[in-house]
């Protein structure tokens, strides 16, 4: 394995210096880059880590960084990664990659699928993967890495490359900054990523300005009931029916309560309860998670949520009021609209105007944008399309439904989603270094 990642990181280590025009000979270089970051994002992609604990995973990043020059600080935050490379005066630009993966029992068929197993937090085991393309922003993140390290001449500043823990439970950024992300390294004038996207082609990017991302709670129920035997019902409180009640009249929330206008989720993505086909148990919990753009709309559904849920359990005579256990939430995320705007200019000569959008929305949600607002800089999402064009095409035809990020199917269009990413950390970096702070 050491002989492996030796060779992989000479040779990203190894790329000449673009010609005279950069735009041109960036796609060249990023192209001759490919294969070994290829092979580097096979060996992620078959090794994932669950969130908080990335230590392998942090590992090969910090490796990377300092084969490349890098000054590099592991255990940031936990198992975050922070790799300084300073080239004179000029802007701090930041850029971020995730650590983690999902547990997820992997279903693409690939020849590199994972196999791996691991124990969660509750000592089950369960199937890890990178389902959400983390593997793919990390990957595209070392070849970012890679070519402004080796093309020092065209951009001046401090360089700061991200590796962050536990985004998909929300918890690595802020871990990073309590940890004095922004006090023991030099503090960003800007902070840019991107994710990819299972709802665009590869060679499209978004770079929306504004609200970008919704804003996420976790809410736990616990419904009681009385349990018995299943052949004696009228001797119980079956908490699975209060529960069944409970999940249908959640669903009015959006649908009755809200406006239109006003995008929102409600959804039960987990329910526990009962051991055997005839007993009624004493409790079921129920999981769920919480999207809107608002703060007002999403204060209105846990208020509701909790009106409900209270009301269905008193209608069927439950011996114990339902306990309600809802999680912060998690930040919306808002790309700063003048960013944004400029990234897309210069992101349009490079990946063509008709592969920029700038006008999307998602209900999922990211913990990206808390370096930017801690350090009260502007910040950048932009989302990378990373679904085989035919693909795409086809079920744009056809209506079918496309595997998306989360599930066991999803996988992205490597070299051409890649390509991609590289193309616009790049290009944006040398923009944004390009200015003054």
């Amino acid at each position: 394995m050491k002989a492996f990642w030796a060779v992989v990181l000479l040779c990203l280590s190894s790329v000449p210096f673009f010609g005279a025009n950069p735009p041109a000979d960036l796609k060249a270089k990023v192209d001759q880059l490919l294969p070994q970051l290829r092979a580097f994002y096979i060996d992620l992609h078959q090794s994932p880590e669950l969130s908080l604990h990335e230590e392998n995973t942090a590992a090969k990043l910090a490796a990377g960084l300092r084969k490349l020059g890098f000054e590099v600080t592991e255990h940031v935050g936990g198992t975050g990664v922070v790799g300084v490379l300073k080239n004179g005066d000029g802007p701090v630009v930041l850029i971020r990659t995730e650590l983690d993966a999902l547990p997820v029992e992997e279903q693409t068929g690939l020849p590199y699928a994972s196999k791996v197993k691991t124990k969660n937090a509750s000592g089950q085991e369960v199937s890890v993967m990178h389902a959400c393309g983390h593997d793919l922003h990390m990957a595209s993140w070392l070849g970012t890495a890679t070519l402004l390290s080796q093309n020092k001449s065209l951009w001046h500043g401090t360089l700061l490359m991200i590796g962050q823990p536990a985004e998909e439970i929300g918890a690595g950024a802020d871990a990073m900054i309590k940890d004095g992300l922004l006090t023991r390294f030099p503090k960003p004038d800007y902070s840019i990523a991107v994710h990819d996207d299972s709802a665009m082609p590869a060679g499209q990017v978004d770079v929306t300005g504004g609200p970008v991302f919704a804003a996420a709670a976790s809410v736990k129920i616990t419904i009681y009931g009385r349990g018995g035997h299943g052949a004696q019902p009228q001797t119980t409180v079956d908490p699975i029916v209060i529960a069944a009640r409970t999940i249908l009249s959640l669903q009015t929330i959006v649908s009755r309560e809200l406006s239109p206008l006003d995008p929102a989720v409600v959804t039960v993505g987990a329910i526990h309860g009962g051991t055997k086909n005839n007993i009624i148990p004493d409790k079921v919990e129920m999981l769920l998670t919480v999207r809107a753009f608002k703060p007002e709309v999403h204060k209105h559904i846990l208020e509701s949520i909790t009106r409900i849920t209270k009301a269905e359990a008193a209608a069927a005579g439950a011996p114990q009021e339902p306990k309600i256990e809802a999680s912060e939430a998690l930040r919306f995320t808002t790309n700063d609209p003048a960013l944004a705007a400029r990234l897309a200019s210069v992101l349009t000569p490079v990946l063509a105007k008709n592969n920029i959008l700038t006008d999307q929305r998602r209900m999922v949600s990211e913990d990206f944008g808390a370096f930017g607002n801690a350090a009260g800089v502007p910040s950048v999402l932009m989302l990378i399309g990373a679904v085989p064009p035919e693909k795409f095409a086809e079920a744009q035809k056809t209506g079918d439904p496309l595997p998306s990020l989360h599930s066991s199917q999803w996988a992205p269009d490597l070299e051409p989603a890649m390509r991609t990413a590289i193309l616009t950390e790049v290009t944006s970096a040398l923009d944004l270094f390009s200015g003054t702070k």
